[in-house]
């Protein structure tokens, strides 16, 4: 399952629900996911990077609330962030083992490994979050 998906058919009324027992709601997982990724693509390819702190600046204030508006914009710039990083990892002189300049010893692979495991493992997340939260449109298996 894409990121692209997992949110086909969110109800945007529902983006800010916490679901039961969880600290976040819909939309906050995903604007935590479009922030490591887009803080990992900076650590990559900008020239200059600025650490951010975790965990308060990879995840929305808990008081944070999204209209349809803010919902579209974090898809939106997840998908060109990726389409940022796709292109990256596709030009010729890109060297997977080499060490990330911005750095203190990871390799491009290993910061490119951890955005693919950091979304996989939320996406499913979110995944699971629309089953309890009963947000799959009828019929979607």
């Amino acid at each position: 399952m894409t990121f692209l998906n997992a949110v086909e058919n969110f109800p945007v009324e529902r983006i800010n629900d916490f679901p039961p027992h969880v600290d976040y709601s819909p939309w906050m997982l995903l604007e935590h996911i479009r922030i490591t990724q887009k803080d990992i693509l900076d650590f990559l390819v900008e020239p200059v990077y600025k650490e951010q702190k975790w965990p308060d600046e990879y995840w929305p204030k808990k008081t944070e609330k999204a209209d349809e508006k803010k919902w579209k914009q974090t898809i939106k710039e997840y998908k060109k962030d990726l389409d940022r990083l796709v292109a990256y990892l596709e030009k010729p002189s890109t060297d997977l083992v080499a060490r990330v300049k911005n750095g203190d010893g990871q390799t491009v692979i290993r910061e490119l490994i951890m955005v693919i495991d950091h979304t996989s493992y939320h996406i499913g997340e979110f995944a699971i979050l629309r089953q309890i939260m009963g947000t799959w449109p009828k019929g979607h298996k």
